[in-house]
């Protein structure tokens, strides 16, 4: 029996869409190019930030701010703790009332006007704090305690285990090349040893893979890599609990961001969210070039002197789906009406997870009043500037 919807891409967008349909009766099948999580997907990793921080942008900062109540609810329901909330300090180099960093000053004004509580810190009490940092490096910035990071893989791992237990089928080693269509309907996918699997309502939530499958969407989407590091470092005490939560330092500037110790896998993790490089997924390397190891022995002898000698013990070329204006794309496609693209995270999605399969299943199901304005099917001029404010170099 064909089901009602197969999803391809078994990601944090793929899997959040499968459940919300199966709550709402429908017949679901999820198919992944390999394993879940997939070793290759953004998915997987050990953590990803769940931060309110947009500067001017009240939409995600609300829509984080939901997320996270439904994070603290994930935790009970999944019966562990994925989601840690450490929270989050935002330091910059020089006053946030100058004109660079203004995401710093706007995310720090927006979070007090919607009642929140962020804590306005100066170079003494950072360096009183967070003493990780070097001293007088970071003169200005704010601590906001309602954040953290969650266990990106793991998550994704349960989430499949739930997909199961509700029924829904999951395919595993299934790479999926193109699409066979008929009168404006989608009649088949086709898969990379040539076999067609019929379909009723196809949802692609591929992630960067999303081109391989559709690339009349190169005109809106384009897949980036951007540089991922685990560090060892020999005094672990010094990056635990309050004194190095997660952190961006002049992230709109510089990109840089990281997390405390990872408990379980013994390592600091930083990554950069800046412009990237682009990258094909099926035929690019994903390693690392010395360039990018470069910066970033730069950027902690600079900053994080203590980690300057840490040995990297991990690294990955993390890959976004980018739009071009860094809003997700989720909505029907415009020339097939049972073709659904849940696309474009942006380096930003993982936060809200909680939120995404509710937007998914709207698009799919023909609600598209329920799908924010800004994820739909839209048009770009020639000039189109990523309004993603933490996001450095657009």
């Amino acid at each position: 029996m064909i089901p009602d919807f197969t999803i391809i891409g078994a990601g944090i967008f793929g899997l959040t869409s499968a459940i919300e349909l199966r709550n709402r009766g429908h017949s679901v099948k999820v198919i992944s190019p390999g394993s879940i999580p997939h070793p290759l997907a953004a998915s997987d990793d050990i953590s990803k930030i769940v931060r309110m921080e947009y500067g001017r942008d009240t939409f995600y900062m609300e829509a984080v701010d939901q997320s996270i109540d439904i994070w603290h609810d994930w935790n009970l329901e999944f019966g562990t703790v994925v989601y840690h909330e450490t929270g989050f300090v935002l330091l910059s180099s020089q006053s946030m009332e100058e004109p660079s960093q203004d995401y710093e000053l706007s995310s720090f004004n927006q979070l007090i006007s919607h009642g929140h509580t962020p804590e306005r810190l100066d170079a003494d009490e950072i360096a009183k704090r967070f003493p990780a940092f070097e001293s007088g490096r970071y003169t200005d910035g704010f601590f906001h305690a309602r954040a953290g990071y969650a266990e990106s893989g793991r998550v994704v791992s349960l989430l499949k285990d739930k997909a199961v237990e509700l029924g829904i089928e999951i395919a595993e080693g299934i790479e999926i090349s193109g699409l066979i269509s008929e009168d404006a309907q989608v009649t088949h996918l086709v898969t990379s040893n040539a076999i067609h699997i019929p379909i009723g309502h196809c949802i692609i939530a591929a992630g960067a893979a999303t081109l391989n499958i559709l690339p009349e969407m190169r005109d809106y989407l384009v897949s980036t890599g951007h540089p991922v590091f685990h560090v060892k470092p020999e005094f672990e005490a010094d990056f635990t609990g309050e004194k190095f939560p997660v952190f961006a330092a002049d992230i709109s500037n510089s990109g840089w961001y990281g997390f405390p110790l990872h408990q379980k896998a013994g390592v600091v993790k930083i990554a950069n969210h800046g412009i990237g490089i682009h990258v094909d997924p099926q035929k690019d390397s994903r390693i690392l070039r010395q360039g990018d190891i470069d910066k970033f022995r730069l950027f902690i002898s600079a900053s994080i002197p203590t980690l300057a000698t840490a040995p990297i013990v991990y690294t990955r070329r993390c890959l976004y789906s980018d739009t071009r204006d860094g809003h997700f794309w989720i909505d029907k496609h415009s020339d097939f009406n049972n073709l659904t693209i849940a696309a474009g995270g942006s380096g930003h999605g993982f936060k809200m997870a909680p939120l995404l399969g509710k937007w998914i299943c709207a698009a799919a199901e023909g609600r598209r009043d329920d799908v924010p304005e800004r994820f739909r099917w839209r048009g770009f001029e020639s000039v189109v500037s990523n309004e993603e404010e933490a996001r450095a170099g657009f």
